[in-house]
This record gives structure tokens, sequence and C-alpha cells, in this order.
């Protein structure tokens, strides 16, 4: 992946060296590493320099950076891969159910990674796999990848202040107050490496908000927008109200699941990614700014699980933030 950038340097930067201006505009430790491996990838007034070159008003600095290499011990496989949006910098995709994100021991050949290396692999194109916004095994939607390291180190900062907004669809166990927020902090459960709990003395700030969409025979389907993005933070926020995710056995009721299980085939939880809207962006990704990702529910879902479920809460009486997103 290449990417090529050129700043107009301004008086208010008199006398910075190339390097702290870098940092000013969101390049990370990595990527100035980078930089200084790749021949004339820092060019002031066209005459290659030093990252620690001092820059004066009027100069024009043009950045070139260059991967050549890819995830070489990622297997590029030929999976199914829905994309939503791709420019220069990301690449966007509505993520499957039972699709994991990175390969592991048990999942070598079939993750996100493998079909988003094997996408660029049939192009030619070297791909370094990096994920900006991770979604459990189960969850469907909308998932970030950065093409390259700059865009990965604007976007991971992005996501570590709350810069990106997501929103997801669920159904849920019985009747959901019309709307409110769940602000718990989260721990992981003692004894187990997964699972995670509501623990108010030594867990991380998680703060969801959740809405009512429709209900019909014992099942709500909410919208869910979240300000953090902790581990299972939808799964254990949902279940500490008292309205688990419907199909998540591990943090809802093993007799309710399996009733759903047998009716309607629920293999896995119902939670749907459906909405991103990004903040206003730096220079580097200013056409990103404000820029509002949709994912419909995935063919799978649309045709079996999600889309009768939704269809029997929502379809006939439901709202435009259910219809829009299965239109």
């Amino acid at each position: 992946m290449t990417r090529d950038l050129e700043y107009n340097i301004t008086a208010q930067d008199n006398g910075v060296t190339i390097s702290d201006y870098l940092k000013k505009q969101g390049f990370s430790h990595a990527v100035t590493v980078q930089l200084k491996k790749i021949p004339e990838s820092i060019l002031l007034n066209g005459k290659w320099e030093y990252m620690s070159t001092r820059l004066n008003d009027g100069d024009c600095l043009f950045i070139h950076f260059e991967e050549t290499e890819g995830s070489e011990n990622i297997v590029a496989t030929n999976l199914p891969l829905s994309i939503c949006y791709e420019d220069e910098d990301i690449l966007v995709v509505n993520k499957p159910a039972d699709m994991p994100i990175h390969p592991s021991m048990n999942n070598y050949d079939n993750t996100l990674a493998n079909a988003v290396c094997h996408y660029y692999q049939t192009q030619g194109i070297p791909y370094t796999f990096r994920c900006v916004n991770r979604l459990d095994r189960d969850t469907t939607g909308l998932t970030i990848l950065a093409k390259h390291l700059i865009s990965s180190a604007i976007l991971n900062s992005e996501v570590s202040v709350r810069g990106i907004s997501r929103e997801y669809l669920a159904i849920v166990k019985g009747f959901s107050e019309d709307e409110g927020t769940v602000n718990a902090p989260i721990g992981r459960k003692e004894g187990s490496t997964i699972e995670r709990q509501i623990d108010v003395l030594h867990g991380e700030t998680a703060i969801t908000h959740y809405k009512r969409l429709a209900y019909q025979d014992g099942l709500s389907l909410i919208s869910l927008k979240l300000e953090t993005g902790r581990t299972h933070q939808i799964r254990a926020h949902l279940a500490s109200t008292g309205h688990p995710l419907l199909g998540d056995y591990k943090y809802g009721s093993k007799k309710w699941n399996d009733r759903y299980k047998k009716e309607w085939k629920i293999e896995d939880q119902v939670l749907h990614a459906y909405q991103l809207t990004m903040p206003g962006m730096k220079k580097e990704l200013e056409n990103l700014s404000g820029k509002t990702f949709y994912a419909k529910v995935p063919e799978a879902r649309v045709s079996g699980k999600f889309y009768r479920l939704i269809k029997e809460t929502a379809w006939e009486h439901g709202t435009r933030e259910a219809l829009e997103v299965l239109h």
C-alpha cells in the first residue's frame, strides 16, 4: 500500500522539526520509524530531508509512505466478503456471523483477516491486516480496516478518545425500558480469561445507551449506541439490566435460549453493528469527516434468524430505524 501527502507550512509551525510536526498530524512513532527506512519518503521543497530538519513558513513538505510486505503469517483464503466502502485509506466491510476477526489456534483460515488478505492478494497488493473496531465472532456488521500504517494510527487514536460513533441493532429478552443508559464499569470475571462482569471496584469505565424500537411476544428490538468499547460490553450490560441478548448463552438463560434455538434455529447472539459515523478528521483522512456508513443485516440472517425475528417484532408495526437498515 502507498500513500502520498502534502503539507503547506504556515507561520505557526515555524521552527518546528519535521518529526514534531508529523506527530501533531497524528503520525505515530511506528509511522515515523517506517518513514526513515523509505528512500525519499520525506521531501522538503523537493529535497530529501531528515526528521530533525526544522520547518519554515512557506515550506512544502511532501510525505511518501509505502509498505511492500503484507501479513505473511495470515493465509489468504477465498471467503465471502461484503464491502460497504473503500478508498485509499480504509476498507469497511459487513462482517457475517460465525467469523472471528483474527486467526487463532482453532481458527486458522476462516477469519476476516484471511478473507481480506485474499481480496488484496488477488489484486497483487501487499496488505498488512489492521482492524480498527473489533466485533465478537458472532456479532455481524460494520468493521473498519486500515489500509496502511498512517490511517491505522489516526483511526486508533480516534477510537481511544471515543471519536467514532457506533450503533447496533439487537433483540433482547423481555420488555425493555423505552430508553436508558447503562453506566457500569466492566472487568474480567474471576477464573475466566474471556467472560466479563460488572465490577464497580476494579472495572474499566463502560457506557451504553439504548432505545427500544419495538416489542412483541416477549422480545424487544433495541438500538444501542456505545460511548466506550470494552470487551463484551453490550452483552454484559444488557444482561445486567435483565434483558440479555437473544442467543447469548454466556450471559443469558440457557432455558430461554434453548426455546428459541429450537423454534428459530438461533445459534448465536442476535447483535448487528448497523451504523458507524466518523468525527471531523485531520487532513490525512479529511474525506471521511462526518461520513456515516450503514450495513444491512447479512443475507444469512436476512433469510432466516435475525430477519424473521425483526419481522415479527417490528416489520409491520416497526420504526424507520429498523426498516432503513433492512431495506
